[in-house]
C-alpha cells in the first residue's frame, strides 16, 4: 500500500506525515505502520516503512500520466540541502532512526521556522504569485500544470545568483473562467491593468516592489512578437500610449509589457509572471485567506466589495473584489487602488512567511498546485525546478526590508482620466533601482549615505555654471544624447560655454569628465548639476589652457539629461511608500 492508501487507512492526510529532521534540517516522510503488521517486520522488509523516505529532484520526467503526491514510493529529493541550485547524495548511515509504531512525531515548534523556509524552497512573496514550491513536491505533476510563453529576447535571459534581480508581474483584466463574466468588460483582451517590478537586491538583502500605474502615458516600442499560433510579428511601436496597452492590444503579449518597461526606467526584467482573476481566487484560498483592515466601511457597487469597518480575512471572490476596489477608497482613482492593492500583498507576504503556513505541508502542497495552475511564466522559468530557485533567491528577504512604491506621476493636464511621468521624482526612483540601493534603512544604505557625505566634503569651492566650459561627447549613449545634455545644460542650467562635440573617439563604460587640476572648480559644479559620483571624475597630472574646455563623454549610463548618473542614497521625501511588515488601513 503506499503512501495515500496508508493516511487514508489511519484516518491521517498523508502530507502531515512529512516530519523535520532537526539533524539534518530537511523533512522527511515517515509512516506509520498499518495495523497488523509489526514495526520489526516494516523496519527490516519495507523501504516506506524502515524510516524517513528521503527525496530529491527526478533526473527525467517520469512516464504515465497518473500525477504523483508526496508519499510515493521512488520519490527523489530536490532541495539540495535548501541551496536550490544542486542535487546532492545522501550519505551513507544519515538516516534518522524509525519513529515508534503507532506514535507520530509532534509537529516542529516556531523555531523551526528558518528550516521550514528552506523546505519549502522558496516564497514567491509579491502581487498575486504569493507561494513557492518546494523539490519535494513530484516534478511531474506540477511541471505540467505551468503555462509558459516566449520572452522574444525581452529578457536579460534569465536571473542569476551573483547579481540583482527584476522580475515583472502583470495582473490581467481578461474575464474568462467561471463567475469572471459579470466584471466591467467583458471582451478585454486581457491588458496590463496591475503591474509591479519586483527587484531583488544583489546580496538579497532588500527588494523594491515597484507599481507602474496602467494609465501611464508612455511610449510603447516596436514589439517582435511570437503569436500562439507560432508566427513570428513585428508589432509597430506606440508612442504616448497607454502603458496598460502594452498586453493584449494589437496581439501584444508579455514580452511588449517588458520591452515598455525597459523603455520606461531603464531597467531590463529576468522574468514575467501573468496572472488572472482566477489566480487571485484560488492563490487567496488556498493561503487561507488574507488579513486586511478598513479604516470606513465600503459598499461598492462596481468591484462587488461590502465590508465594515476594522479587520477582516478575506479568499476566493471576495478578495478579488477587495483588489479590483478603486472608488469606495482614496480619492477614487487607479492610483487609490494601487495603494490598497500594495497593503494586500504586504498582508499577503506576512501570511505567507507565517510559521502556520510554512509547516504546514498539506496547505504548501494546496499553494504550489493553485499557482502552477494559475499563472502564466516566461519560458526560462517554464520549469518547476527553475521556478523553484527563482523562489529560493526571492524566499530570503525580511519583509521589513521590501518597500512597495509607486512609479511617480502627475495628472496628464490634457487627458484627466491619465497621467504622465513626474520627471522630477520618477528618475531618481528609476535610479535607485538600476543601481541598486535599498528604499529602506539597511546597512548598505547607511554606507551609501556615509559615502555621499564624504564626497560632499571633497566637493570644496565650485564654479559659476557660465565659469563653466565643456565640450560633450556621446561614448555610447543612446543617439541624441549628446545634444539632449547641451541642451539640458545651456536652457536649464545656464551653462554657456558648452558644445556639442558628438561621438566620441571611442566608447566609455560609463559617463566620465575628464579636466585638468586647474579646472577642479568646473568639474565640481558640473558633477553636482549632473548627479555625477566621484568615481566618474577623472583629472590629468597637467593644468589645461585658459580657454581648453573639460570633456563630457556620456556612457550607457546616461538616460536623459536631469536624470543622474548616479543613484541618490534614499528615495524622494514625497513619493508614496509602504513597507511590507506594516499593516496599514485602507482609507
Amino acid at each position: 500500500m503506499d503512501a495515500q492508501g496508508r493516511g487514508r487507512d489511519e484516518g491521517i492526510d498523508p502530507a502531515d506525515q512529512w516530519v523535520l529532521n532537526p539533524d539534518t534540517g530537511d523533512y522527511e516522510l515517515r509512516l506509520t505502520p498499518s495495523s497488523g503488521r509489526s514495526s520489526a517486520a516494516a523496519g527490516t522488509t519495507d523501504a516506506r516503512t524502515a524510516g524517513p523516505l528521503r527525496r530529491s529532484k527526478p533526473e527525467a520526467k517520469p512516464s504515465g500520466d497518473r500525477a504523483s503526491v508526496p508519499g510515493q514510493r521512488g520519490g527523489r529529493r530536490g532541495s539540495g540541502g535548501g541551496r536550490g541550485d544542486r542535487d546532492e547524495p545522501r550519505k551513507a548511515g544519515s538516516r534518522a532512526a524509525a519513529p515508534v509504531a503507532g506514535r507520530r512525531k509532534a509537529k516542529p515548534k516556531k523555531s523551526g521556522k528558518k528550516k521550514a523556509l528552506v523546505w519549502t524552497g522558496g516564497v514567491l512573496a509579491f502581487l498575486l504569485v504569493g507561494v513557492g514550491t518546494t523539490g519535494y513536491f513530484v516534478y511531474q505533476h506540477f511541471n505540467a500544470n505551468i503555462t509558459a510563453v516566449s520572452t522574444d529576447g525581452a529578457s536579460t535571459g534569465g536571473f542569476s545568483k551573483d547579481r540583482a534581480i527584476n522580475v515583472l508581474v502583470i495582473g490581467t483584466d481578461k474575464r474568462t473562467g467561471a463567475g469572471n463574466e459579470g466584471y466591467g468588460d467583458a471582451g478585454s483582451v486581457g491588458h496590463a491593468d496591475t503591474n509591479i517590478l519586483f527587484h531583488v537586491s544583489k546580496d538579497r538583502t532588500n527588494a523594491t516592489a515597484l507599481s507602474i500605474p496602467r494609465d501611464l502615458i508612455t511610449d510603447i516600442p516596436d514589439c517582435p512578437t511570437q503569436l500562439e499560433n507560432g508566427e513570428t510579428k513585428d508589432i509597430p511601436a506606440t508612442p504616448g500610449g497607454r502603458f496598460n496597452t502594452s498586453l493584449g492590444q494589437s496581439e501584444r503579449t508579455p514580452s511588449c509589457t517588458m520591452r515598455t518597461v525597459t523603455e520606461l526606467t531603464g531597467i531590463t526584467p529576468d522574468h514575467f509572471m501573468v496572472a488572472d482573476f482566477n489566480a487571485v481566487k484560488s492563490l487567496t484560498t488556498a493561503v487561507g485567506g488574507v488579513d486586511v483592515c478598513l479604516a470606513k466601511d465600503i459598499d461598492d457597487k462596481d468591484s462587488h466589495l461590502k465590508l465594515s469597518q476594522g479587520e477582516h480575512t478575506i479568499e476566493g471572490e471576495q478578495a478579488l473584489a477587495f483588489l479590483r476596489t478603486r472608488h469606495s477608497v482614496g480619492f477614487g482613482s487607479d492610483l487609490s487602488r494601487i495603494e490598497i492593492q500594495q497593503q494586500f500583498l504586504g498582508s499577503l507576504m506576512r501570511k505567507l512567511k507565517s510559521n502556520d503556513t510554512l509547516t504546514s505541508p498539506s496547505k504548501m502542497w494546496s499553494l504550489a498546485e493553485a499557482a502552477t495552475k494559475a499563472l502564466t511564466v516566461d519560458e526560462k522559468i517554464g520549469d518547476i525546478n527553475q521556478l523553484r530557485k527563482l523562489g529560493m533567491e526571492l524566499a530570503s528577504v525580511d519583509p521589513k526590508n521590501i518597500t512597495f512604491t509607486t512609479v511617480p506621476v502627475l495628472d496628464n493636464p490634457n487627458d484627466k482620466a491619465t497621467v504622465i511621468l513626474d520627471k522630477s521624482k520618477a528618475p531618481q526612483v528609476f535610479s535607485m533601482m538600476r543601481e541598486d540601493v535599498s528604499f529602506t534603512a539597511v546597512e548598505k544604505q547607511e554606507k551609501a549615505e556615509e559615502k555621499a557625505k564624504a564626497e560632499a566634503k571633497l566637493k570644496g569651492e565650485m564654479a559659476a555654471p557660465a565659469d563653466v566650459r565643456v565640450d560633450v561627447y556621446n561614448g555610447g549613449a543612446p543617439a541624441g544624447s549628446a545634444q539632449n545634455a547641451l541642451d539640458w545644460l545651456q536652457n536649464e542650467k545656464k551653462v554657456l560655454k558648452s558644445t556639442n562635440k558628438a561621438n566620441a573617439p571611442e566608447n566609455v563604460k560609463k559617463t566620465q569628465l575628464v579636466y585638468g587640476p586647474n579646472q577642479a572648480d568646473q568639474a565640481r559644479r558640473l558633477a553636482d548639476l549632473m548627479g555625477m559620483s566621484a568615481s566618474a571624475l577623472k583629472p590629468t597630472t597637467t593644468d589645461a589652457g585658459e580657454m581648453e574646455p573639460m570633456k563630457l563623454t556620456l556612457g550607457p549610463d546616461f538616460t536623459e539629461a536631469g536624470s543622474p548618473l548616479s543613484a541618490p542614497t534614499k528615495a524622494p521625501d514625497e513619493i508614496q511608500r509602504v513597507e511590507a511588515d506594516k499593516a496599514v488601513c485602507a482609507k
